[in-house]
């Protein structure tokens, strides 16, 4: 059997955020079809609050099954390394043989702000351009790049609870992408009157109120991945338009449903549906230019199977990547 292993840079340079959008639209399609095998992700937990995460996976088109193994460990200060270190695993569908190993912070980073961006394209306004970005760690990368894809942004705002972190966030990757990155000493400063907001931090609980966001915003929640987290308040769902990637993992895992439907202030019909079916054309997204639009993200496998398939075909074209033989 021949392995082929990509590290972070080759997944960087082999798969821009434009064409990986693509490639989760027909994955994000697929899931919600149902021509995909999609179990719950499990996580063991381990002394010191450090955890392992196993998200396993099949999907039909293109055909392949795999899994992404991470681990997850409390932020240490001074230490840069990313919050999911692992690896996807992807298998071939006709003999079940293992293809290819690939850097899973890369993959993460990659596809989640690609179907961030996939949402935002489907259920923002098409004039807006004046982002929030809450956090300032790898997914605010991500996702800084992957809105710049799908939305011409005029301003970039910049909150983090670390003000140094956002201070040299703003000064990178501004100078990265030409722009100027305002730094915000509060939230609320970050989101007023900002027509798209994406929240990729680690908060336990909720850091964005519904009061400080104004009619017609798009929300990205995407930093709370497991139930007892929520990076937004009860008052912010009830008012918008709640969208998912996939609905058995918000009802078991999504933070912000679940507080707001212990609370009472929504039903289980409050998830509109899956951002599949409405890339399909299946279930309509923005209804007004008032609308508050929300985006929950919990991340799926078939976002890690559809990335490493096309990661591989791009890398065997490219011959890049190192091949073991075993």
């Amino acid at each position: 059997m021949a392995l082929r292993i990509l590290r972070g840079a080759e997944v960087r340079a082999l798969l821009p955020m434009a064409d990986c959008i693509e490639v989760m639209r027909h994955a994000m399609v697929a899931a919600s079809e149902g021509r995909a095998v999609i179990p719950l992700r499990s996580v063991m937990t381990m002394p010191g609050e450090r955890r392992l995460g196993s998200m396993p996976g099949y999907l039909a088109d293109p055909e392949c099954f795999g899994v992404k193994l991470v681990s997850l460990m409390p932020r240490q200060p001074g230490v840069a390394h990313s919050s999911h270190l692992g690896v996807v695993v992807l298998f071939e569908a006709r003999h079940g043989q293992p293809v290819a190993l690939i850097d899973a912070a890369e993959v993460t980073a990659l596809r989640t702000a690609a179907v961030s961006a996939l949402a935002t394209g489907l259920l923002a306004r098409a004039d807006a351009g004046d982002l929030a970005l809450l956090g300032a760690g790898e997914q605010a990368v991500s996702h800084l790049d992957a809105m710049r894809v799908t939305r011409p942004l005029r301003r970039v705002r910049l909150w983090a609870r670390d003000a140094s972190r956002a201070a040299a966030f703003a000064a990178r990757e501004g100078a990265r992408h030409g722009l100027r990155i305002e730094v915000c000493a509060t939230v609320a400063d970050a989101v007023r009157n900002a027509d798209l907001v994406c929240t990729v931090t680690a908060a336990r609980d909720p850091i964005l109120c519904s009061q400080w966001l104004s009619p017609g915003v798009h929300l990205n929640v995407v930093g709370s991945s497991i139930a007892a987290a929520a990076e937004v308040d009860s008052a912010t769902v009830a008012r918008a338009r709640f969208f998912v990637d996939r609905r058995e993992s918000t009802v078991n895992e999504g933070g912000e449903y679940l507080r707001a439907l212990a609370a009472g202030v929504i039903g289980p019909d409050h998830i509109l549906g899956e951002i599949g079916a409405v890339a399909r054309g299946d279930l309509p997204g923005r209804l007004s230019d008032s609308d508050v639009t929300l985006y929950k993200s919990l991340g799926i496998a078939v976002q890690d199977l559809a990335s490493a398939h096309e990661l591989l075909q791009r890398a065997e074209r490219a011959g890049v990547g190192q091949v073991v033989e075993f």
